[in-house]
């Protein structure tokens, strides 16, 4: 057989469980294929790989124009206590003066709808109560800013917009309440009553052409917004609807001499405008530090880790010694999977991400890429489903295609001192809160990377 022709092909699956958070610890793969006289083969492999994960806070998260407003409370295993409050602006619908001369104000409310898919996080069967303030303060987007100079921007920003962690003044006092049960498939909506001296007031100004009520410009700087504040007891956090209505109720008397009701409508007209401040409470859990500064080690939290939405939470995976394996230029990758299990079960009070994604993180930690999916258009976003485990106890997955990241690896130094962010997806990650807690074994997240590749001799 000509010599230049004649190799040998053996193939081999690499399976890397992630180690320790932060800590370096290498594990030896030794596969040894006998030498017979059948076979004509003899490879022994040696590889060490250093694989680590931790548990990243991303910075910065953009929760305006999500059409969803977040509002409640609930602990949320094993992150601990997270609350979300919903600011938004208001603007008339319709700047016609069309209210009857004749007619009397009644009363002002403000009209909100669940999500149309029922969504909530948490016990749903408690009381829950809703506090609605007068904002005190405009809101105000904000333009993010490296947090060192020449420091790239994280790819999901991309303007100036309202972020998760900003808070802005509003009237201790409530203007309004309402108290609940959040059995959300029965519920068409709730009406909360809100203060008469406010809506006197606007009704008063609509009839007299008050120059604040020409326009909604002006009657932005007459009235702020408002906010929806969960109570401290609340148990879960219910999704609402941006399609809600501020109503100033009135009545009259017609032609016909019965009274007719009627109402002027105020609504979210400018949706950048409206989005959800959320605030997490990690005391007493293994998350406790976890700062956007402060990424945390599986050596701390007992092998723990989460990726959640909304709060931002994402599951740092990296493996620094894959880029000197790929160098090896007598072998071929075949296949390439990560593999992710989780312990979180669907149809939970805690929903699970329906896809998940890796966001690439460069060499500052800042995710500025994402994984791309090895079909279809260029540039294209990989969407891993949630599959649910066939057996039972049987954890659910995600599996992730490396073989275009792994090629672009090899080829080129741009991933050199990169790191995968496992997130939930857009747009769930700006309008969620939904969790998926890796699964462990002896103290170590399940985090699997499968590689098949040809050895040639």
């Amino acid at each position: 057989m000509n010599p230049f022709i004649r190799r040998s092909i053996n193939f081999f699956a690499i399976s890397f469980f992630t180690l320790i958070i932060g800590a370096a610890c290498d594990k030896d793969m030794s596969v040894m294929l006998d030498n017979s006289a059948t076979s004509n083969v003899g490879v022994t492999l040696v590889d060490s790989f250093t694989v680590q994960t931790s548990t990243v806070q991303l910075t910065d998260i953009p929760t305006a124009s999500t059409g969803t407003l977040l509002v409640g409370k609930a602990v949320i295993p094993p992150g601990g206590a997270i609350q979300s409050t919903a600011y938004f602006r208001v603007g008339f619908s319709s700047l016609i003066n069309d209210i009857p001369e004749a007619a009397t104000f009644d009363s002002l409310s403000l009209v909100i709808r669940p999500s149309h898919d029922a969504y909530s996080v948490g016990d749903t069967t408690e009381l829950q109560k809703i506090n609605v303030h007068e904002l005190t303060q405009a809101l105000a987007t904000k333009t993010a800013t490296p947090r060192f100079p020449n420091q790239a921007l994280p790819v999901y920003i991309t303007g100036a917009t309202l972020f998760s962690n900003q808070t802005f003044s509003y009237d201790s006092a409530p203007i309004g309440s309402v108290i609940f049960r959040p059995h959300l498939h029965a519920i068409d909506s709730l009406n909360i009553r809100l203060a008469d001296q406010i809506g006197q007031d606007f009704f008063n100004k609509i009839k007299a052409g008050d120059l604040q009520m020409s326009s909604n410009d002006n009657f932005k700087e007459y009235f702020k917004g408002l906010a929806l504040v969960p109570d401290e007891n609340n148990t879960a956090i219910i999704a609402f609807q941006d399609t809600l209505e501020v109503r100033i109720n009135y009545s009259y008397i017609g032609t016909d001499g019965h009274r007719l009701a009627n109402y002027k409508t105020l609504s979210i007209v400018e949706p950048t405008y409206q989005y959800n401040n959320i605030i997490t409470d990690r005391t007493d859990t293994p998350f406790e530090t976890l700062t956007e500064t402060t990424p945390l080690s599986s050596s701390v939290t007992g092998g723990l880790t989460f990726v959640q939405a909304g709060s931002g939470t994402v599951a740092k995976i990296a493996f620094p010694s894959l880029k000197e394996f790929l160098q090896n230029e007598n072998i071929a990758i075949n296949k390439a999977e990560l593999v992710i299990e989780t312990s979180s079960i669907a149809g939970d009070i805690y929903p699970v991400p329906n896809d998940l994604m890796l966001f690439i993180a460069d060499q500052d930690g800042v995710p500025t890429s994402y994984l791309q999916s090895p079909y279809g258009q260029q540039g294209q976003l990989q969407q891993v489903p949630f599959i649910a485990g066939k057996e039972m106890g049987q954890n659910a997955t995600y599996t992730f295609n490396l073989m275009l990241f792994l090629q672009q690896m090899k080829s080129s130094t741009i991933y050199d001192d990169s790191s995968f962010y496992l997130s939930a997806t857009s747009p769930s990650l700006f309008s969620s809160l939904n969790t998926a807690v890796i699964a462990s074994e002896n103290a170590k997240p399940k985090i699997k990377l499968n590689i098949l590749y040809t050895k040639f001799r």
